[in-house]
């Protein structure tokens, strides 16, 4: 191996050195002092000859006794393992080699004593070589970068890490002051201090790509076998179009778990080592670790890319897509600050380019999920005037869009709102106004919701029976506000758009109330004051007996699933027709008990009248999907 004086730099292990490894021009060297200050005769030898001389005398026994070819012991004994305090003193014997040895040759550059010198430091180097890759092959369980990542941060491997100094103390380790560090801890400090000495000592011997070789070799096998041990995998276009939705969707959620594991305690880790490890030359720490880490960072950052263009673009997949645009954005902090030089600008674009496609990818779905609605058109009735299929489809699906309002904005940006023109006037009430307009994120929801209480009045005109198309509407509008207010959508929509659609509510009760049961009502009027003979009592009592009986014989398979609405429809009806019946009932009854057949005239008391009106709204209900995909919200969660 050709010497390399002329190549390495002159620098000790660290700027807080003792002054005995200072460069031989600094002022604090005497050994070293300036060759000017002497006259050399050939007889003598020169002062650098001494030097070096002397140098070889100190460092051969040393560098010899480790050689791993001249020895048995050296070759299958850990230097850094057996002794610490040995290691540091062949650490230190490699410095002074290699500064005698750049001392000589500002004298004399061809000299047996100088390829004798550069033939023990080939020594040195392998010897190192050979820790190097033990401390690292064997110490993969601690320093792992959960490991690294509990016992250290990035911003204190820059600025507090401790330096190489001639002490004795061989377990002396990095930590930082008041953290109590476990077994592992411990064990990972060692290791990452003991890298560090001998990377820094190869690269000052200018044997630094011996030293990078053999850190990225190892330590790139371990990123790329964590990101293939947390399921994600490079996938091609044809491999992504034959795949099944369920099982892309799992390959999904892998990569969803993974991309936390990767940037937070994979990537972070490995950085944090690699800036400790070559802390010494920056160039080198980055270019390492660019290279240790480019192939599985493009891997798993050009996944969501490959999800958002050859995956179809359907409603029910947005949210997958919706995850993944939200993990991108919540990480990119991260994700900038561990790839953040030059060198690793690809990574950076490539986590960008997916970002953008998926939110390509949810424009399209949210696109197709509105023409799909617009177009949505059965003529199916619910029977009861209960709750539609379509008002459950849409409400699951935009509260759960709701959840998603602040990356939506962001992806909706340059998608024009709904024009103000487009909205019934007054819709949002008082937030919409040219003072105060609303945010484009809520309008695109109001407008989502406004289109289904379009497809809900169409829906509603095809019963025969105006009283249940009123309840129907209270049933279903009544959903959706319920819906509203348990959702981000009550922040969207506001309480003004709430208090509207709850009048509306109010609306649609009384006129059911007054269509369904006015019959009834009116079977009891009658001038109170003026007398009545038995015939026209029992004709008051038979038009109620029969406008009661067919209106709770109809209206008993209505159903209300909303508690508070059924029970307001009750207590208004009863209000109503109760109090009448029984004044009337408690006026009357007597006359026609004496009669013949009375049962069959006053068939109700006030009581029964209560207990069925109690019964009313309960009727059974079966819903079915009516949207053209299937969606289901649990399998989102």
């Amino acid at each position: 191996m050709a010497p390399r004086i002329g190549k390495i730099e002159i620098c000790s292990c660290s700027p807080k050195s003792s002054s005995k490894y200072d460069a031989p021009n600094s002022p604090s060297t005497s050994l070293f002092s300036s060759p000017s200050r002497f006259s050399f005769s050939p007889s003598r030898p020169s002062f650098s000859d001494s030097v070096l001389n002397r140098t070889l005398e100190m460092a051969e026994p040393m560098i010899t006794k480790w050689n791993p070819d001249t020895t048995t012991y050296a070759k299958v004994t850990s230097l850094f393992y057996e002794n610490r305090s040995e290691a540091k003193s062949f650490i230190k014997s490699v410095y002074n080699l290699q500064k005698a040895m750049l001392f000589h040759s500002t004298e004399s550059s061809k000299s047996d004593k100088l390829v004798r010198a550069q033939s023990l430091m080939q020594v040195a180097v392998k010897r190192l070589q050979k820790e190097f890759y033990q401390i690292l092959s064997m110490n993969r369980a601690h320093l792992d970068p959960e490991s690294i990542t509990t016992v250290s941060s990035r911003t204190s491997t820059r600025s507090s890490l401790s330096e190489y100094e001639d002490e004795e103390d061989d377990d002396r380790i990095v930590v930082v002051a008041g953290e109590s560090i476990s077994e592992v801890e411990d064990v990972s400090n060692v290791a990452m201090a003991d890298l560090r000495l001998i990377a820094e000592c190869m690269i000052s011997s200018g044997y630094a790509k011996e030293c990078v070789k053999i850190y990225k070799v190892i330590r790139k096998s371990i990123i790329d076998e964590a990101i293939y041990r947390l399921g994600v995998e490079k996938l091609s276009s044809s491999q992504v179009h034959k795949m099944d939705w369920e099982v892309f969707e799992m390959k999904i959620k892998d990569w969803l778990r993974a991309v936390d594991v990767a940037v937070k305690t994979l990537f972070n880790g490995e950085r944090i080592l690699c800036d400790h490890v070559f802390l010494s030359n920056d160039s080198i720490r980055e270019s390492c670790f660019t290279e240790i880490s480019k192939d599985g960072a493009m891997i798993l950052f050009s996944f969501p890319e490959t999800v958002a263009k050859n995956s179809k673009k359907s409603p029910e997949k947005v949210f997958r897509l919706l995850h993944m645009y939200t993990s991108i954005v919540e990480h990119w902090p991260d994700i900038e600050a561990i790839f953040s030089c030059d060198s690793e600008s690809s990574i950076r674009s490539q986590v960008l380019t997916s970002h953008d496609k998926l939110g390509e990818s949810i424009r399209s779905g949210l696109t197709e999920f509105e023409a799909i609605l617009q177009k949505e058109n059965t003529k199916t009735l619910v029977a009861g005037g209960g709750i539609h299929h379509l008002t459950i489809d849409v409400m699951d699906y935009v509260t759960l869009l709701a959840d998603y309002s602040n990356v939506l904005s962001d992806i909706l940006a340059e998608s024009p709102p709904p024009s103000k023109g487009s909205l019934p006037e007054s819709y949002f009430g008082i937030a919409d106004s040219d003072e105060s307009p609303s945010p484009a994120i809520s309008l695109r929801f109001a407008w989502l919701i406004l289109i289904l209480l379009c497809k809900l009045d169409a829906k509603a005109k095809h019963y025969k029976d105006v009283a249940f198309a009123y309840l129907f509407l209270a049933n279903n509008l009544r959903y959706i506000v319920v819906k509203v207010r348990s959702s981000n959508l009550k922040y969207l929509l506001g309480e003004n758009w709430i208090s509207n659609q709850e009048e509306k509510i109010k609306k649609f009760a009384l006129n059911y109330q007054r269509l369904g049961w006015s019959r009834v009502i009116e079977s009891l009027q009658h001038d109170p004051n003026a007398s009545m003979d038995t015939q026209q009592v029992k004709e008051i009592f038979r038009r109620f007996n029969s406008s009661f009986e067919e209106a709770h014989r109809k209206h008993s398979m209505c159903v209300v699933d909303d508690s508070n609405l059924r029970d307001d429809l009750k207590v208004s009806i009863a209000e109503k027709i109760l109090p009448r019946y029984k004044e009337f009932y408690n006026k009357h009854r007597d006359t026609i008990v004496r009669e013949r057949y009375s049962a069959h005239v006053v068939r109700f008391s006030p009581e029964d009248v209560e207990h069925q009106l109690s019964d009313l709204f309960f009727g059974p209900i079966e819903f079915e999907s009516c949207l053209s995909f299937e969606f289901s919200p649990s399998r989102l969660r």
